[in-house]
This record gives C-alpha cells, structure tokens and sequence, in this order.
C-alpha cells in the first residue's frame, strides 16, 4: 500500500471505521468486531479500525 492510500485509510477510519475495514479486510470477523464496537462506542471503533489498518 502506497503513502496516499495509506492516507485516505486512516481518513477513512476516523470517519466511517467499519467501511475502512471492510476495504482492508473483507466481510469476516475483523468487520463485525468494528462494527460493534463502532455501534456501541464510536472511539473503540475508530482504535480497533486504526490498528488493523496500521499492522
């Protein structure tokens, strides 16, 4: 992954977490973890979607 798409996901993982992983890792369980935890608790979300971008 390129410096500018790398960008564009951690923008995109501040404002919609769940989508950012669904782009990264497809529909499994890393999708529905972030998407609990972004539906309940926006920050965890948004943490969990960073790190799984980030790794």
């Amino acid at each position: 992954m390129n410096d500018t798409n790398k960008l564009l996901m951690i923008i995109l993982c501040v404002l919609l977490p769940p989508l950012a992983v669904f782009v990264d890792k497809g529909l499994g369980k890393d999708f529905i973890i972030n998407l609990i935890l972004t539906f309940f608790f926006f920050v965890p979300g948004m943490i969990h979607a960073l790190w799984l971008i980030m790794k």
